[in-house]
């Protein structure tokens, strides 16, 4: 049952969503954190009918960021995946990755950009880049289906062999802008 219910999920969504959990996965990837979003659907689902990977669904975006900084103690590795509009929740916890040094990678859904109709959304969308860089956050922009494998593979090779803090946005031009 485990493995229809994985090839129905690879039937949903684009094609480079899939391509990048099986990057994830490749590179030892066993965390999956996040906060429910239609912007991660696929990797969410993935990682819910993978049996060897771990779900953990958060009430707030920056229990991520601890659960990453737990992942990394205990000699695994996980992602935080999250909205723009999650990152301000993040920004105290932000700083235990900097003082910790520890490999931090986070996939984050763009919203208030690229024909952005919810105007809650613009704040925190325009804030996001900044404020990651702020705290020390390599920032690497994805707008093409054909640069999420680099874009994820440099992020990955920095996040977790160089130990840099690592986002990775994938914004409204790659994953569409939601109608408001």
């Amino acid at each position: 049952m485990a493995a229809k219910k994985a090839k129905n999920a690879q039937a949903d969504g684009p094609r480079w969503a899939h391509e990048l959990y099986d990057l994830l996965r490749e590179n030892g990837v066993t965390q999956f954190a996040y906060v429910p979003d239609a912007g991660h659907k696929v990797l969410i689902n993935r990682s819910l009918d993978d049996p060897d990977a771990h779900s953990v669904r958060l009430t707030t975006e920056e229990e991520g960021v601890a659960l990453c900084a737990g992942a990394d103690l205990g000699g695994g590795r996980a992602v935080l995946l999250m909205q723009s509009s999650g990152v301000g929740n993040c920004i105290n916890f932000l700083s235990l990755v900097k003082g910790a040094q520890f490999p931090f990678l986070t996939l984050v859904s763009m919203r208030g950009d690229f024909g952005e109709g919810n105007p809650w959304q613009m704040p925190m969308g325009q804030a996001t880049q900044p404020v990651l860089e702020a705290m020390g956050v390599v920032c690497i922009r994805v707008e093409r289906p054909e640069d999420v494998i680099p874009s994820a593979t440099a992020g990955i090779t920095m996040a977790f062999k160089s130990g840099q803090p690592v986002a990775i946005l994938l914004t409204q031009k790659l994953i569409g802008a939601k109608k408001f």
